[in-house]
């Protein structure tokens, strides 16, 4: 097997992801299940409107969120595959030498798509044990008529079984498509760009030049990480703020578990992010410490290219909780009555800002430090 459990085992962030999706999808699936089966049991037209407005919200925040995690977990399937190809070009190209056809050796990465099974099994068993409370949260008002909680086995099917086989059936097609490069090209520890790779010479003498090239560079080349710190403070954004809407919209408890995944979310996607970005780093940041640089100006130029993408993020994140709550409000319950009125809360936005500037300057300021004791002589000798 090329690829261990241990290797799965990093994936930590695909599980957590799997984990949100699956346990919102999952509590909302089933509760509209259970309750179209008392549909012909409501006779008041105002019971029925409300009945309409859960289904429809059920509907709505499982394919938001099931399908934005979804993507983001296919996304982050695909970096991590390869980036592990691209660390151990050498050993899978001897494979290849000895033999190894390319599907044999794709074979093995299974072991990534599993992380999303880990992931989903634990949303689908927490949803369950949390299931009796949510559906009393659900009809605090009592207008619609009691009914039981039941398991639902097309539900497992769909949310557990069948998306685990396909992220291991698509990680192994995407391993098997990454390693359709010649033996030789795998062995010289490079990859379809030929071994072209741009290097960048710190000269000191064009010190200010040499650093925005890099950022520049940086940004370029790890187009994913951009992905994931955009993602990171866009659940960040909507979901805090989105959270203190839900005690007049919906519910405390549904306040807390938005609050709670939103955050979940922002920071196992930024610290996954960012320990890449560093540990990708680590040559460059060693020559420009050996040319002089600064630990600072080692930060900024490896770390600082990112602040602007996670300032777009929150403000991508705030404008979609507001439409969102817009539609919720307008659309789904515009029937209702007592639906309280939405509007933006500027309040809200400004202390969501300011604890996310606090948290991720914080987190970059932590990272820094990390940098200045990066070993030189260690990266030398690798």
């Amino acid at each position: 097997m090329v690829v261990g459990i241990k290797d799965g085992a990093k994936l930590a962030g695909i599980v957590i992801i799997s984990f949100c999706a699956v346990f919102v999808c999952t509590l909302f699936l089933n509760y509209q299940a259970d309750i179209t089966g008392i549909e012909k049991e409501i006779v008041s037209e105002q019971v029925l409107v409300f009945y309409k407005a859960q289904v429809s919200t059920g509907k709505m925040v499982c394919g938001l969120s099931g399908g934005c995690l979804c993507l983001t977990s296919v996304v982050m399937l695909m970096f991590f595959i390869k980036q592990y190809i691209d660390t151990h070009k050498k050993e899978l190209g001897i494979l290849k030498a000895l033999g190894c056809s390319n599907i044999k050796i794709a074979g093995s990465f299974w072991v990534f798509g599993s992380s999303v099974f880990l992931g989903a099994v634990l949303g689908f068993a927490g949803a369950f044990l949390l299931m009796p409370l949510f559906y009393e949260v659900q009809n605090m008002d009592q207008l619609l008529p009691e009914f039981p909680v039941r398991f639902h086995p097309e539900i497992l099917l769909y949310l557990v079984v069948l998306p685990a086989a396909a992220f291991s059936l698509l990680a192994v097609f995407y391993a098997w498509h990454r390693l359709k490069l010649p033996v030789l090209n795998l062995l010289r520890d490079s990859m379809s760009d030929g071994g072209k790779r741009k290097k960048h010479k710190a000269d000191r003498s064009s010190g200010g030049l040499f650093l925005e090239d890099l950022k520049r560079n940086t940004l370029r080349d790890k187009k994913v990480l951009a992905f994931f710190i955009v993602f990171a403070s866009f659940c960040f954004s909507a979901m805090t703020q989105m959270s203190f809407s839900m005690d007049e919209l919906a519910s405390e408890m549904m306040g807390i578990m938005i609050m709670l995944i939103g955050l979940v979310l922002a920071c196992t996607t930024l610290f996954l992010a960012i320990t890449t970005v560093i540990g990708g780093n680590k040559k460059t940041i060693a020559m420009m410490r050996v040319f002089g640089y600064s630990q600072k100006e080692c930060s900024q130029a490896i770390l600082g290219c990112y602040r602007p993408m996670a300032y777009i993020g929150f403000a991508l994140g705030t404008v979609y909780q507001y439409v969102l709550l817009r539609i919720a409000v307008d659309v789904v319950f515009r029937d209702m009555e007592g639906v309280p009125e939405y509007e933006f809360d500027f309040p809200v936005m400004l202390i969501s800002l300011a604890v996310f500037a606090v948290i991720y300057e914080l987190v970059m300021h932590v990272y820094s430090e990390k940098i200045r004791k990066i070993s030189v002589k260690e990266i030398m000798l690798e």
